[in-house]
C-alpha cells in the first residue's frame, strides 16, 4: 500500500480517536485547566500526531495509548469529585499569596511565583498598590484571584442600601430573520406587538431582521440586514408614560371644550383618575 494512503488511514483513525477522548474527557476552558490537564492534553496531541505520521509506530500501540492517556484523567477526575484529599493530590490546592495588604513570601516562593509576576496579575486586575488588596488567592489553574479592601471597592446599589429593578438577561426574540415564537410568548408579548415594535425602528417584516432582544423592561433592539436605515431603539417605559400623559391632558382639554356638563364632567373626572394612575405609575415608568 503506498505510504500516503498509510498515511491517510492512520490519520483518520487518528482524527476520530482524538475527537472520542476530547469528548470523554469533558469540556474544560483553556484558562480553567490546571497544569495536570494542560500536559495530559499536550501528551494526547503528540501521540495522536505520532501515530498519524510515524509509520514505525503501530497502529494498536498509537490506539492504547490515546486510551491510556485519555481514560486515566477521566477516571482521576471522578475520584476527585468523591474525595477532597485525593483532588488535592492532583490538583492541588489554593495558596494565599497577599493577605491584609501583606505578601506572602513563603506560598509566593512555594508556587514558584516572581514578585513580578505578582504585580502583573494584580495590574492586569487594575490594582498597582498592594496595599489595596484584602486577599489574593493563587488558584490551582495559576490565576490569581483578587478581592480589594472594602474602602478600594467601587460603590455599589447594595453597600448604599439603595433597592434596584431585578433585570433578566435580553432574550433573543428574531434570529436570522426568523421570528422565535416560544421564546416571544414566554414574555408575555405576541408577534402582532414585536411586529409593531420593528416598525418603529425601521423594518417591514421579521425577514429584515437579522437578530431581535427584548430587555427585562420590555425595551426592543432590532439589528437589521439593511444598516443603512436609520434606526432608533424605542425606549418603552417612557415612552408608555408620554402617551398616558398626552391623554390626560387631551381629556383635560376636552373638558374645557365642550359645552356639554355632563361631557365636561365626564372628561375631567376620567383626566383625575389617570393624573392618580399616573402619580403612582411614574417611579416605575422611568
Amino acid at each position: 500500500m503506498p505510504e500516503f494512503i498509510l498515511t491517510l488511514v492512520r490519520s483518520t483513525i487518528s482524527f476520530f480517536l482524538l475527537l472520542v477522548m476530547t469528548r470523554i474527557m469533558g469540556k474544560k476552558q483553556l484558562s480553567q485547566m490546571t497544569f495536570f490537564d494542560y500536559v495530559v492534553g499536550i501528551t494526547i496531541g503528540s501521540i495522536a500526531a505520532a501515530m498519524a505520521v510515524d509509520q514505525n509506530i503501530k497502529i494498536s500501540n498509537g490506539i492504547m495509548g490515546l486510551l491510556v492517556w485519555g481514560i486515566f484523567p477521566v477516571i482521576l477526575g471522578l475520584l476527585g469529585l468523591k474525595s477532597m484529599k485525593f483532588r488535592h493530590v492532583t490538583d492541588g490546592t489554593p495558596s494565599i499569596v497577599i493577605k491584609d495588604g501583606k505578601v506572602q513570601e513563603k506560598n509566593l516562593s512555594k508556587n514558584h511565583m516572581s514578585v513580578d509576576e505578582l504585580m502583573l496579575s494584580l495590574r492586569e486586575k487594575n490594582i498597582f498598590k498592594v496595599s489595596d488588596v484584602e486577599m489574593a488567592v493563587m488558584e490551582t489553574n495559576g490565576q490569581v484571584s483578587v478581592m480589594k479592601k472594602t474602602e478600594q471597592q467601587p460603590i455599589t446599589p447594595d453597600l448604599i442600601g439603595l433597592a434596584v429593578e431585578k433585570e433578566h438577561s435580553p432574550t433573543i426574540v428574531i434570529s436570522d430573520g426568523k421570528l422565535l415564537k416560544e421564546e416571544l410568548l414566554s414574555l408575555g408579548y405576541s408577534d402582532k406587538w414585536l411586529q409593531g415594535e420593528i416598525m418603529k425602528q425601521g423594518a417591514t417584516t421579521f425577514e429584515d431582521v437579522f437578530l431581535a432582544q427584548i430587555d427585562s423592561k420590555g425595551n426592543v433592539y432590532a439589528d437589521l440586514y439593511n444598516d443603512e436605515i436609520q434606526q432608533q431603539q424605542v425606549i418603552q417605559k417612557p415612552l408608555l408614560s408620554a402617551s398616558l400623559k398626552k391623554v390626560q391632558a387631551d381629556l383635560e382639554s376636552f373638558s374645557l371644550q365642550t359645552d356639554d356638563p355632563d361631557a365636561k364632567k365626564l372628561y375631567q373626572l376620567q383626566a383625575d383618575r389617570l393624573k392618580k394612575t399616573l402619580d403612582s405609575l411614574l417611579p416605575y415608568l422611568k
